[in-house]
């Protein structure tokens, strides 16, 4: 038999037999194979080490998968994954073929619901707690939130309704963030003590049955409960969701498994929506995370011994710095400037503004209609707001671009970083849509940089744009080519850029696809095709001169685009043909299929759907009947 207890862990009936002390032998052992396996692979570090105790406490106590459970966001459920019988294949987290990063219904049966955007289990859980209630189901529902999926504003539309509709769901949140003091830390740990008991349950229930029984009942009832709430006012921090309709209790010790399982042993026999307040600390249980909170949130490989991480291979910049200092260097010129972000200042390069300029920096959580909102409440007093949200994220207030900003034609400039494929993450932060989803909105321009120089271009080209919001797309990765610091050009809009000439093929590229079009026209040029290279820059407007052109001048158009081909740039392309009377016969796109693309590296997601350099030349090839030229021997040009 094997000396480690998670080796003999296949489902969460396993812990059941354990002792508190197996169980926290059991807890040092996930963190260790946890920080073993995101060593390599990467991952979402910090919040699954932190709750540790917390969801060996839970599968303690619920039957999963009879129970249902669900995660939000999904950061915190690696320990989730490994006591659900995926222990054997953890080591192939975020790997092509291998584990997601986050819940996922497909992967197993204890993944109750697919979650990789915050704040959405509280609403998710309640649709199961009233399918549970119709089919007179007895099994209980459990919803872990963060206290960061707490900043979202579907989580309280979501309490307002579990609230209101009474059903018996456990909230459990995971507070990695809220400071709370020794006195009253003490203090709030004996309140919850008592207040958890079975004895107080019962006593709490008789006693207010019998105010009810007596003379002028109500007005006793009143009483005590005001007396309840001004205690509890005094002493504790969940008067919030108990005016909201949950029985609160807490805070405990999130890393107490002793305390945890006693707790949610009692409120499981409780009846209608309760909340249970777990204070837990980020990284817990390796040093490195605990002390860099933000850097071990979220990272790539690194060095498990000394927690150094593994540096960057040379090359260019990434767009997300390119996107950083230039805002800086553009704050320093227009006092106006304003960068708001949903709870990624690191991740869309708005640090570095704040850093600079703190009154001007905003991060309103995880709640993207609150940015949006607030930078059209800015537009309005002559402000110039910049957006910074990835891709995948601005859906999320897709009402507010249209009702609020473009209808209203107000100058809010949208930053999507990570428009594209974004590789380890996979589909449910995949930047594919946007093109689709933002380009049938009226008053509303849309760019992408080919280049590093070409996006501070465009974001200076942006910020001089007062007839309407703009949004400027790039994808995760290096900017090809170096920034030219203090240097920015005002872009004619709506102009392509023609970057050779040719006669034979027209590449069309829009954004990272330019890339691709340069090096496809390369190859291609050894096989005697005179390729034509334009930089489109726009998808709305479109350079319908330049376009038009090509179409009629050229024996193919071939455009290429790192997004979903319904509804994309090349959409755009066939029908701006179809509007000036011409036939799209010699036009061709690529781009993504209609499916969700898997998580694996995103070169490799970009070889496999074709969307390369040698892949868009052999579409050439195939389209013009031109044979590949060998090794060592010049190409000839197809008459």
């Amino acid at each position: 038999m094997s000396a480690r207890i998670l080796e003999r862990i296949d489902s969460p009936r396993d812990l059941k037999a354990l002792s508190f002390e197996q169980l926290e032998k059991l807890a040092a052992e996930i963190r260790q194979e946890i920080v073993s396996v995101v060593s390599v692979q990467g991952g979402h570090l910090g919040a699954s080490l932190g709750a540790v105790e917390l969801t060996l406490a839970i599968h303690s106590v619920f039957d999963a998968p009879e129970d249902l459970i669900v995660w939000d966001v999904g950061h915190q459920a690696y320990g989730h994954k490994l006591l659900t019988g995926r222990r054997q294949r953890f080591h192939t987290l975020r790997q092509e073929g291998g584990l997601s990063g986050f819940p996922v219904r497909s992967e197993s049966p204890f993944d109750t619901f697919g979650v990789a955007h915050a704040s959405t289990a509280l609403g998710a859980a309640l649709g199961m707690a009233v399918a549970r209630d119709l089919r007179k189901e007895s099994r209980r529902i459990v919803a872990v939130v963060g206290d960061g999926g707490m900043t979202g504003g579907v989580a309280y539309e979501a309490i307002n309704n579990i609230g209101h509709l009474g059903t018996d769901l456990l909230v459990v949140l995971n507070d990695n963030e809220m400071s709370i003091s020794k006195n009253v830390g003490a203090l709030s740990k004996y309140l919850t003590r008592v207040t958890t008991s079975r004895v107080y349950s019962k006593f709490e229930a008789e006693l207010w049955e019998l105010l009810g029984k007596m003379p002028q009942g109500d007005k006793a009832r009143l009483l005590a409960s005001r007396m309840k709430e001004g205690m509890k006012n005094l002493v504790a921090p969940g008067m919030l969701f108990e005016e909201l309709g949950l029985r609160y209790f807490g805070p405990f010790d999130g890393h107490d498994l002793r305390v945890l399982v006693d707790a949610l042993q009692h409120v499981k026999k409780l009846k209608g929506p309760v909340l249970l307040h777990a204070v837990t600390v980020k990284g817990k249980g390796y040093a490195f995370a605990e002390e860099k909170q933000e850097v071990f949130h979220g990272l790539g490989s690194f060095d498990k011994v000394t927690g150094a991480i593994k540096p960057a291979q040379p090359g260019p910049p990434p767009w997300t710095r390119v996107f950083g200092e230039a805002m800086v260097e553009l704050g320093a010129r227009e006092p106006r400037l304003v960068a708001i972000t949903a709870a990624m200042p690191s991740g869309t390069g708005t640090k570095l503004f704040g850093e600079k300029y703190p009154e001007r920096f905003f991060d309103v959580g995880i709640a993207e209609q609150a940015a949006v909102l607030l930078a059209c409440g800015l537009a309005t007093q002559g402000m110039k707001p910049v957006a910074a949200i990835y891709s995948t994220f601005l859906q999320r207030a897709y009402d507010q671009v249209i009702h609020d900003t473009a209808l209203q034609k107000l100058p809010v400039v949208f930053v999507l970083d990570r428009a594209g494929l974004v590789g380890d993450d996979g589909p449910t932060h995949n930047g594919v849509f946007d093109i689709a989803y933002l380009r049938s909105i009226p008053n509303l321009v849309l760019m992408a940089p080919a280049d590093a120089d070409e996006l501070r271009h465009m974001l200076y080209t942006a910020l001089h744009h007062d007839l309407g919001p703009v949004a400027l797309r790039f994808p995760r990765g290096n900017a090809p080519g170096a920034p030219t610091a203090g240097r920015f050009e005002l872009l004619p809009l709506g102009k392509a850029q023609v970057l050779r000439a040719g006669e034979d093929v027209a590449l069309v590229g829009y954004g990272t696809s330019v890339d691709w079009c340069v090096r496809a026209a390369a190859l291609l040029e050894a096989d005697g095709v005179l390729p034509t290279v334009v930089n489109a820059r726009f998808a709305k407007p479109l350079d319908a001169e330049v376009l038009c052109r090509l179409v009629q001048q050229h024996r193919l158009v071939l455009v290429a685009e790192e997004h979903q081909l319904q509804g994309g740039f090349g959409t755009a392309v066939l029908e701006l043909c179809e509007e000036h009377g011409l036939s799209p016969a010699p036009v061709r796109r690529l781009g993504i299929p209609d499916r969700f693309i898997e998580h694996a590296p995103r070169e490799r997601q970009l070889e496999l759907l074709g969307l390369t350099p040698a892949a868009i030349a052999a579409r050439v090839r195939a389209e013009l009947g031109v044979p590949a030229s060998r090794p060592g021997v010049a190409g000839t040009r197809r008459p």
